[in-house]
């Protein structure tokens, strides 16, 4: 409760912050919220260094948090970006005309989770914007959208029904899922969507609540389908959403342990496998037995 009551206080007086930055071509927004281990560099200090509240962020500027950290950008154009443990993110592109009240935000995610809402310039140029994983390219239409790049991105197709056998790679592997506003929102707010492409093939998600899996490089999405509540409130946890009951898995009462984002998953000959959706507990260096005929496996 400490760290969301901290985060509300310190938004406003990132807002505050930008309303007195100047825009030049450079700056992009500043940092709203930082909890724990959070690294960057910045246009005034190009080593990375522990990153502040306030602090300006520019294009090309690296930003890396570790085990516990928690980041979130506020860009000029009101758009928020959210980071969770273990990732790494940079704002490629952002221009913005606040004459016209359009604007258009690029930014590359290589590792961990995130959340991106869309500020109302962004909705006004829709489908400029976008986001890049390892895997593939997110062109965004006005909404809130979540998504992971790495081993939780496995963890959470791996427990999600109905899905055929892949393999994935466990640096690589993405998910994507649009989190709204949904075909109901009301007032002048306009249905999200998204268009994620990889592989040479691209996926609309138009739909609140569903999700894309890329299992790794040159491979082509898997879905749409209707991401369960336990990895939308996965997700949700991982990118800084909100809290998760992290003592359980889907299904199973204290699958899950005391996960705290680390490397607990099994590794599947040269790449993470599973396959029919199969759900259960993965604990550290133990092995679940190999799934849809990926080999022979090993702990990781």
């Amino acid at each position: 409760m400490a760290i969301w009551l901290k985060h509300a206080m310190l938004s406003g007086a990132a807002a505050a912050a930008l309303s007195l930055a100047p825009a030049s071509a450079q700056t992009v927004g500043v940092n709203a919220t930082v909890v724990s281990d959070v690294k960057m560099t910045t246009q005034a200090n190009p080593r990375m260094h522990p990153a502040v509240v306030k602090e300006r962020v520019s294009l090309g500027n690296d930003i890396v948090t570790g085990r516990g950290g928690r980041l979130q950008v506020l860009l000029l154009d009101k758009t928020v970006f959210t980071v969770g443990a273990n990732a790494r993110m940079k704002v490629d592109r952002f221009v913005y005309d606040p004459n016209r009240k359009s604007s258009t935000v690029g930014v590359s995610v290589t590792k961990g989770a995130f959340r991106f809402m869309s500020g109302k310039p962004v909705r006004a140029n829709p489908g400029q914007s976008g986001i890049r994983t390892p895997v593939a390219s997110i062109g965004i239409r006005g909404t809130i959208v979540e998504g992971a790049v790495g081993r939780d991105a496995i963890r959470i197709a791996r427990n999600q029904p109905g899905l055929p056998a892949f393999k994935a790679d466990p640096e690589q592997a993405t998910l994507i899922l649009l989190r709204g506003p949904g075909a109901g929102t009301q007032g002048d707010e306009h249905p999200g969507a998204i268009d994620v492409e990889a592989g040479g093939k691209t996926v609309s998600l138009t739909g609140s609540g569903y999700a894309v899996f890329i299992p790794g490089p040159g491979q082509e999405p898997i879905g749409p389908f209707l991401l369960g509540d336990w990895g939308q409130a996965y997700l949700s946890w991982l990118s800084g959403g909100g809290p998760f009951a992290i003592g359980t898995g889907p299904g199973e009462p204290g699958g899950w342990g005391d996960y705290t984002g680390e490397d607990d998953l099994l590794i599947f000959g040269d790449g993470l496998c599973a396959g029919g959706g199969a759900a259960g507990p993965l604990s550290d260096n133990i092995s679940s037995g190999p799934l849809g005929g990926c080999g022979v496996t090993q702990p990781f």
